[in-house]
């Protein structure tokens, strides 16, 4: 029985923690046991998440399966895209160079700004009232 050698990546961004295991494959992409397409319709999206693999020339060279939770949309991509970077580098350690070069190492650390008490918001105040 062939074994095949798979190579994992764990991708934060916001609040959203991906799961990425990749091996070699047809460069099919699976999201919570969904179609990559189904998972992420937007174009900017699907465009974020394929970056290392542009940037490293290994698009269609593996079979990405995605496990993401936490935050929305937009955080989940960036989780993912730093997932999938960190697992390119787990299979050949060639690639750190032109992915760290491209900043798709890096965990981006902006998080959401906490509501303040006395306040509705982080930074909005209630309305003043005069009179």
């Amino acid at each position: 029985m062939a074994v095949v050698e798979r190579f994992y990546g764990t991708g934060r961004r916001k609040t959203s923690v991906a799961r990425v295991w990749l091996r070699s494959g047809q460069g099919r992409i699976a999201v919570n046991r969904r179609a990559f397409e189904n998972y992420f319709p937007r174009e900017t999206l699907r465009m974020i998440i394929a970056q290392p693999l542009e940037v490293t020339n290994t698009s269609g060279q593996f079979d990405i399966l995605v496990n993401v939770g936490g935050g929305g949309p937009t955080g989940q991509a960036g989780a993912v895209r730093h997932g999938i970077a960190r697992a390119l580098v787990r299979f050949d350690e060639k690639l750190r160079q032109p992915l760290k070069k491209a900043g798709l190492l890096t965990r981006d650390p902006r998080m959401r700004e906490r509501k303040k008490y006395g306040q509705p918001g982080a930074r909005q105040k209630f309305q003043y009232s005069k009179r």
